[in-house]
């Protein structure tokens, strides 16, 4: 999981964060951002950086 904190973190475009196209739907970003939350969340992933990376795809949501 240290890479996807790497890849949250480095990332600038709040679809390339959530893995999605800019032509996506609403639900779409709710899935996207659910799940992406489950595996950067510090308290299920122990990686250095969680912490940032979950404030960064918050934003993104």
């Amino acid at each position: 999981h240290a890479a996807l904190i790497r890849q949250v973190t480095r990332s600038k475009d709040y679809y390339e964060i959530l893995g999605l196209e800019k032509t996506c739907s609403v639900e779409e970003v709710k899935k996207a951002y659910w799940k992406l939350s489950l595996k950067v969340h510090p308290d299920k992933n122990k990686a250095p950086g969680a912490d940032e990376a979950i404030k960064i795809v918050s934003k993104a949501f």
